[in-house]
């Protein structure tokens, strides 16, 4: 089957898109909590220059939520940096336990807004693979999109690399709601396209409430 790189590419761009928007809101999130302590920290300079006493254990607890956020922003800004550069060649190797990592922290803001939460367990070794990172990103995020949604509200969606000869497997278990879901809408346009680019399988088992991507390694074609 012939690849659709046009879709592909607007894919690409709106995935693209929809993280960087993700990670910004992240980002202003952190600022204000710390624009907030930084306020109350200028408050107790003003009660020191008038003479007013100041509790040791409110500065250290103001100074300590800073400390927290900017570790936070440190993480948030790793985790955008390995994103971006997903993009640095088109065929490299992975590991999909790294794929699937980033994946769940980047789709953590996502799935908090849904209610919902990610359980990762990886692999006890590397799952390497020969493949497109930023293609095989955009298709993860578009099987945990779904999933979130198939699971619902208060559910938790598991999460499993496994090692296959040549390849491996994502498994996306725990959707309860899987059978209510219009299946015959995914993976769609977007989906398919990824999946023939990336000689991948996807396979949907409604009874288990479990969807699984196979991948095959680029270098066995």
């Amino acid at each position: 089957m012939n690849v659709r790189w046009e879709i592909i590419g607007e894919a690409g761009l709106q995935f693209f898109g929809e993280m960087s928007a993700s990670i910004s809101h992240e980002i202003k999130n952190v600022l204000a909590i710390i624009h907030e302590s930084a306020g109350l920290l200028d408050d107790f300079t003003v009660m020191a220059e008038k003479g007013m006493p100041i509790d040791p254990v409110r500065l250290k607890n103001q100074a300590g939520k800073i400390q927290k956020q900017i570790k936070r922003a440190d993480g948030i800004i790793n985790n955008m940096n390995r994103f971006a550069h997903s993009v640095d060649e088109p065929l490299r190797n992975a590991d999909l336990n790294e794929i699937l990592d980033l994946m769940c922290a980047l789709s953590g803001r996502f799935a908090s807004m849904r209610g919902v939460a990610l359980d990762l367990q990886s692999s006890r070794g590397p799952v390497p693979i020969t493949t497109n990172p930023f293609h095989l990103e955009n298709l993860v995020w578009l099987c945990l999109d779904f999933a979130m949604n198939s699971a619902g509200a208060g559910r938790t969606v598991r999460l499993a690399v496994e090692k296959r000869e040549k390849g491996g497997q994502i498994r996306f278990s725990g959707l309860q709601g899987l059978a209510g879901a219009p299946t015959d809408r995914f993976p769609g346009g977007k989906g398919n396209a990824l999946l023939i680019a990336l000689n991948a399988e996807l396979t949907l088992d409604v009874d288990a409430g479990e969807l699984v991507l196979t991948l095959k390694d680029e270098a066995s074609r």
